[in-house]
Protein backbone atom coordinates (compact mmCIF):
# COMPACT_ATOMS: atom_id res chain seq x y z
CA UNK A 1 0.00 0.00 0.00
CA UNK A 2 2.83 2.39 0.87
CA UNK A 3 4.52 1.69 -2.47
CA UNK A 4 1.31 2.68 -4.28
CA UNK A 5 1.13 5.99 -2.40
CA UNK A 6 4.78 6.70 -3.20
CA UNK A 7 4.13 5.84 -6.86
CA UNK A 8 1.16 8.25 -7.00
CA UNK A 9 3.22 10.96 -5.32
CA UNK A 10 6.17 10.65 -7.70
CA UNK A 11 4.35 9.61 -10.88
CA UNK A 12 0.81 10.72 -11.53
CA UNK A 13 -1.22 13.86 -11.27
CA UNK A 14 0.55 15.20 -8.18
CA UNK A 15 3.85 13.89 -9.43
CA UNK A 16 3.55 15.99 -12.57
CA UNK A 17 3.44 19.17 -10.51
CA UNK A 18 6.43 18.06 -8.40
CA UNK A 19 8.34 16.92 -11.48
CA UNK A 20 7.71 20.19 -13.31
CA UNK A 21 8.79 22.12 -10.23
CA UNK A 22 11.94 20.05 -9.95
CA UNK A 23 12.55 20.53 -13.67
CA UNK A 24 12.28 24.31 -13.32
CA UNK A 25 14.61 24.24 -10.32
CA UNK A 26 17.23 22.20 -12.18
CA UNK A 27 16.97 24.40 -15.26
CA UNK A 28 17.23 27.52 -13.11
CA UNK A 29 20.26 26.20 -11.27
CA UNK A 30 21.73 25.02 -14.57
CA UNK A 31 21.17 28.48 -16.04
CA UNK A 32 22.96 30.09 -13.10
CA UNK A 33 25.80 27.58 -13.35
CA UNK A 34 26.31 28.09 -17.07
CA UNK A 35 26.04 31.86 -16.69
CA UNK A 36 28.82 31.71 -14.10
CA UNK A 37 31.02 29.10 -15.83
CA UNK A 38 30.57 29.63 -19.56
CA UNK A 39 32.09 32.74 -21.20
CA UNK A 40 29.71 32.47 -24.20
CA UNK A 41 26.67 32.70 -21.88
CA UNK A 42 26.75 36.46 -21.45
CA UNK A 43 23.28 36.82 -19.91
CA UNK A 44 21.28 34.69 -17.52
CA UNK A 45 18.85 33.91 -20.35
CA UNK A 46 21.80 32.56 -22.38
CA UNK A 47 22.64 30.34 -19.40
CA UNK A 48 19.03 29.15 -19.20
CA UNK A 49 19.00 28.42 -22.94
CA UNK A 50 22.21 26.43 -22.66
CA UNK A 51 20.84 24.58 -19.62
CA UNK A 52 17.63 23.69 -21.48
CA UNK A 53 19.33 22.53 -24.67
CA UNK A 54 21.83 20.54 -22.60
CA UNK A 55 19.25 18.94 -20.27
CA UNK A 56 16.99 18.03 -23.19
CA UNK A 57 20.07 16.73 -25.07
CA UNK A 58 19.10 18.86 -28.07
CA UNK A 59 22.32 20.82 -28.41
CA UNK A 60 21.55 23.34 -31.15
CA UNK A 61 25.15 24.50 -31.18
CA UNK A 62 24.50 28.24 -30.95
CA UNK A 63 26.06 28.25 -27.46
CA UNK A 64 28.32 25.36 -26.48
CA UNK A 65 30.33 24.66 -23.33
CA UNK A 66 33.89 25.75 -24.06
CA UNK A 67 35.69 25.53 -20.71
CA UNK A 68 36.52 22.38 -18.78
CA UNK A 69 34.36 23.51 -15.88
CA UNK A 70 31.34 24.21 -18.07
CA UNK A 71 31.80 20.88 -19.90
CA UNK A 72 31.86 19.01 -16.60
CA UNK A 73 28.84 20.99 -15.47
CA UNK A 74 27.04 20.09 -18.70
CA UNK A 75 27.50 16.37 -17.90
CA UNK A 76 25.81 16.95 -14.54
CA UNK A 77 23.00 18.92 -16.18
CA UNK A 78 22.47 16.17 -18.79
CA UNK A 79 22.23 13.45 -16.16
CA UNK A 80 19.89 15.44 -13.94
CA UNK A 81 17.86 16.66 -16.91
CA UNK A 82 17.36 13.16 -18.27
CA UNK A 83 16.17 11.95 -14.88
CA UNK A 84 13.72 14.81 -14.34
CA UNK A 85 12.42 14.88 -17.92
CA UNK A 86 11.84 11.12 -17.64
CA UNK A 87 9.76 11.75 -14.52
CA UNK A 88 7.70 14.38 -16.33
CA UNK A 89 7.11 12.02 -19.26
CA UNK A 90 6.16 9.18 -16.90
CA UNK A 91 3.74 11.45 -15.03
CA UNK A 92 1.98 12.48 -18.23
CA UNK A 93 1.76 8.85 -19.34
CA UNK A 94 0.41 7.82 -15.93
CA UNK A 95 -2.32 10.45 -16.16
CA UNK A 96 -3.36 9.15 -19.57
CA UNK A 97 -3.38 5.53 -18.40
CA UNK A 98 -5.26 6.46 -15.22
CA UNK A 99 -8.34 7.48 -17.21
CA UNK A 100 -8.46 4.14 -18.99
CA UNK A 101 -7.72 2.29 -15.75
CA UNK A 102 -10.70 3.91 -14.05
CA UNK A 103 -13.00 2.84 -16.88
CA UNK A 104 -11.77 -0.76 -16.62
CA UNK A 105 -12.17 -0.70 -12.83
CA UNK A 106 -15.70 0.63 -13.16
CA UNK A 107 -16.64 -2.11 -15.63
CA UNK A 108 -15.14 -4.78 -13.36
CA UNK A 109 -17.10 -3.47 -10.39
CA UNK A 110 -20.34 -3.59 -12.40
CA UNK A 111 -19.62 -7.19 -13.43
CA UNK A 112 -18.81 -8.20 -9.85
CA UNK A 113 -22.07 -6.65 -8.67
CA UNK A 114 -24.03 -8.51 -11.37
CA UNK A 115 -22.33 -11.79 -10.40
CA UNK A 116 -23.17 -11.25 -6.73
CA UNK A 117 -26.80 -10.67 -7.61
CA UNK A 118 -26.82 -13.82 -9.73
CA UNK A 119 -25.24 -15.88 -6.92
CA UNK A 120 -27.80 -14.51 -4.46
CA UNK A 121 -30.62 -15.42 -6.86
CA UNK A 122 -29.20 -18.93 -7.33
CA UNK A 123 -28.90 -19.41 -3.55
CA UNK A 124 -32.51 -18.39 -3.14
CA UNK A 125 -33.55 -20.88 -5.84
CA UNK A 126 -31.54 -23.67 -4.21
CA UNK A 127 -33.05 -22.83 -0.82
CA UNK A 128 -36.59 -22.89 -2.26
CA UNK A 129 -35.86 -26.13 -4.12
CA UNK A 130 -34.54 -27.79 -0.96
CA UNK A 131 -37.56 -26.62 0.99
CA UNK A 132 -39.87 -28.07 -1.69
CA UNK A 133 -37.92 -31.35 -1.68
CA UNK A 134 -38.14 -31.53 2.10
CA UNK A 135 -41.91 -30.94 2.01
CA UNK A 136 -42.36 -33.65 -0.63
CA UNK A 137 -40.33 -36.17 1.39
CA UNK A 138 -42.37 -35.37 4.47
CA UNK A 139 -45.49 -36.16 2.47
CA UNK A 140 -46.88 -32.71 2.42
CA UNK A 141 -48.31 -31.37 -0.80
Amino acid sequence: MRKVKLHKLVIGRRGLIYSLGLCMLILGMGGLGFWALEPQAVTFSDGLWLAFTTAATVGYGDIVPSTHASRFFSVVVVLMGLAVLSLVTASVAAMLVEVEERAVDSELLREIHALRLEVRHLRDEVHISRADDAQQKAGRP
